[in-house]
């Protein structure tokens, strides 16, 4: 039967790349989505070794490893020629260097993938295959599709002014302050990147986290004008303007700083100096396991 090009199938419903599953698409190719392993939880890395004389045993720290994901279905397409180029599509999409793979759940989440096994497609008819696509996201956690972005200045005070007289009388200044707050709304912690454009004097971030502990990020060298400073707190990485590394220069005597689960994390933004110009932008995603 012919199927209407946007028409949404039942069961489930993801998107590889540019490839719509559990859906038809505009040459009325209609893709079936009907397993989804993997999507529901990561593997787990932990050891454990038996206590020596007792019950039992010691646990190793417990961390999420990557994790794998195969999507299998049903193609059914209006003719041989655009079967077979449903399927070239599926392979590419399945691609060797990344590509986002979005779940489309009551909250959409998303992951990036690259493919880790053989893609399985075999002919029922002329006109109708089925498919098995193996991918593995080397980052455990599932995103939200949103991706939060903010920026601010140095904290800056206006106004304020002692008025000459006998007994000094005071109009309280406004602090404007530099501040980024960064909700995380998945059950699992998040890492952001955050971006600092000059001219900056020595920059500094206080991350001040849900339990109110303070962890600093600090770099020694100033900025100027057009260069920007990215941290990648995931990565672990330092660069300026995209390029070179400044990891040397970085202190974090806390560890470096995340969004724990089901919280807002702020970031204030100084330097001994003030400059009108300089600006911190925090990116971010909500993270789920």
């Amino acid at each position: 039967m012919p199927y209407t090009p946007g028409a949404v199938l039942d069961g489930l419903q993801a998107t590889l790349g540019v490839v719509a599953l559990g859906a038809v698409d505009s040459a009325g190719v209609a893709w079936y989505l009907q397993t989804l392993d993997g999507w529901d939880s990561p593997d787990v890395r932990a050891e454990f070794t038996d206590r020596e004389g007792d019950h039992g045993a010691w646990a190793s720290p417990v961390y999420l490893g990557a994790r794998p994901i195969t999507l299998g279905g049903t193609i059914v397409a209006p003719s041989r020629a655009l079967l077979d180029q449903a399927m070239d599509q599926l392979r590419a999409a399945a691609s060797l260097s990344g590509t986002v793979l979005t779940v489309w759940e009551t909250v959409p989440k998303q992951a990036t993938v690259l493919r880790s096994g053989k893609p399985l497609m075999q002919y029922t008819s002329a006109t109708v295959a089925t498919y098995s696509v193996m991918v593995t996201a080397e980052d455990p956690r599932r995103y939200g599709t949103t991706l939060e972005s903010e920026t601010t200045n140095l904290p800056s005070v206006t106004g304020g002014l002692t008025l000459p007289a006998t007994t000094p009388w005071l109009l309280s200044a406004t602090v404007v302050a530099g501040q980024i707050d960064a909700a995380n709304e998945g059950d699992f912690e998040s890492r952001p990147v955050l971006s600092i454009a000059g001219p900056v004097v020595a920059p500094q971030v206080q991350v001040q986290m849900p339990d109110n502990t303070v962890r600093l990020v600090s770099y020694s060298q100033d900025l100027a004008a057009g260069e920007v400073l990215v941290i990648d707190t995931d990565k672990r990485t330092v660069t300026i303007n995209g390029a070179v590394s400044r990891r040397r220069f970085l202190t974090l005597p806390s560890g470096w700083p995340v969004l724990p689960a089901n919280s807002v994390t702020s970031f204030l933004f100084h330097s001994t100096t003030y400059n009108p110009t300089a600006t911190l932008t925090a990116t971010w995603r909500s993270a789920w396991q």
